[in-house]
């Protein structure tokens, strides 16, 4: 069973940055695909991913500020966040997919408040 372990949630103010990692257990080009998503009360959402081939997707309130980046050589998925504000605050999951079946990591927190 593949494992993921974020890291690099916090606290910050709004208009500040956050690079979150995502350590995958297995080699991730086992996968299709490697993203993020992200729960806010009642809400989540996939925020961005990034395929076998290189090919980057990101949901369209993140788009221009958030960056996903991948490791190869230490299986590890990045998230870039810039230009954060309170809208941004919510549990940060990485996610690992093989055609529709995710698996999931623990979560990190991330919020962003004065």
């Amino acid at each position: 069973q593949v494992q993921l372990v974020e890291s690099g949630g916090g606290l910050v103010q709004p208009g500040e940055s956050l690079k979150l990692a995502c350590s995958v257990s297995e080699n991730i080009f086992n996968f299709n695909a490697v993203g993020w998503s992200r729960l806010a009360p009642g809400e989540r959402e996939v925020i961005a991913s990034i395929n076998v081939g290189g090919k980057t997707d990101y949901a369209d309130s993140v788009k221009g500020r958030f960056t996903i980046s991948r490791d190869n050589a230490k299986n590890t998925v990045y998230l870039q966040m810039n230009s954060l504000n309170p809208e941004d605050t919510a549990t940060y999951y990485c996610y690992v997919r093989i055609l529709r079946r995710y698996t999931w990591g623990q979560g990190t927190q991330v919020t962003v408040s004065s």
